[in-house]
């Protein structure tokens, strides 16, 4: 078994954190396997040196260790480029032009999301907006995805934990329900799925382990294993922590943090048995 934890430094870990870090550490110990801890941070306007440093000062201070050198996807972009390169050679991905405000126009303000599907644009209009110099986003086509697999029926990956609705064993994916997603734009040169399953195929990971929050996201991602060729982990989704509020932590709702909790004085054997590790 190899596990992996993979944070994005864009800001301090909190107790969520702890609990899927240990989670992943505990499943690889115990089965004799491997742990591995990877730096998630291609969005280069959020993420930050001093939050990367934090985090592996934080899971040593947890008791977690590690394989060296840890994988910052920052340092692999070409990586990423060259699978973008394959699926645009076989015609699976498109340039869309179209910003967030546009594709959002006409929707209530309460309203979520409709996941976009969109297609090519025709080849002159294309070269205009190229010749404009008009940023734009690779985005996967479904359609043409469908198409080159023959439908999605043969996608299955296997869940040995449970998804957010009791969600186990052999799960058939529904990648259609996330869209045309984004896998590469102007600001962050690769996104965050095409990356995730790059990684996760190189570095021989055997079992990804990760928060309920994270269910949906295996089902693109098996996608894009099917389009590239690439193994397919199994999965193992954890529920969530949640605060005194009922909330779940979560760094935008600037939910205490593991460096706060230290300088209150919570020792790490403290936080662990609070975490039930």
């Amino acid at each position: 078994m190899i596990t992996r934890f993979a944070p994005s430094p864009t800001g301090y870990l909190h107790r969520g954190h702890a609990f899927s870090a240990l989670t992943a550490f505990r499943a690889a110990q115990e089965a004799g396997g491997r742990f591995l801890l990877r730096t998630e941070d291609i969005d280069a306007t959020r993420c930050r040196p001093e939050y990367e440093a934090a985090i592996l000062e934080d899971l040593a201070w947890l008791g977690l260790t590690w394989e060296t050198p840890v994988r910052r996807q920052s340092d692999h972009l070409t990586d990423y480029h060259a699978d973008i390169e394959a699926l645009r050679e076989r015609g699976l991905v498109y340039r869309c032009f179209k910003t967030r405000k546009e594709i959002d126009i006409g929707r209530a303000p309460h309203e979520p999301a409709v996941p976009y599907v969109g297609a090519p644009l025709p080849a002159a209009e294309e070269a205009l907006r190229l010749g404009r110099g008009e940023a734009f986003a690779w985005r996967l086509s479904l359609a043409a995805a469908r198409e080159a697999l023959g439908g999605f029926e043969g996608l299955t990956f296997v869940e040995d934990g449970a998804g957010p609705n009791g969600e186990t064993g052999v799960i058939q994916a529904r990648p259609n329900t996330a869209g045309d997603i984004v896998l590469a734009r102007k600001d962050v040169g690769v996104a965050y799925h095409l990356a995730v399953v790059h990684d996760d195929a190189l570095q021989g990971v055997t079992h990804v382990i990760r928060g309920h929050d994270l269910y949906e996201a295996a089902h693109i991602q098996r996608l894009l294993q099917a389009l590239l060729d690439l193994p397919t982990p199994t999965y193992r989704h954890h529920g969530l922590l949640v605060g005194p509020d009922g909330k779940r932590y979560a760094k935008r709702d600037k939910a205490q943090t593991l460096r706060e909790l230290r300088a209150a004085g919570v020792s790490a054997a403290d936080l662990r048995a609070q975490l039930g590790f």
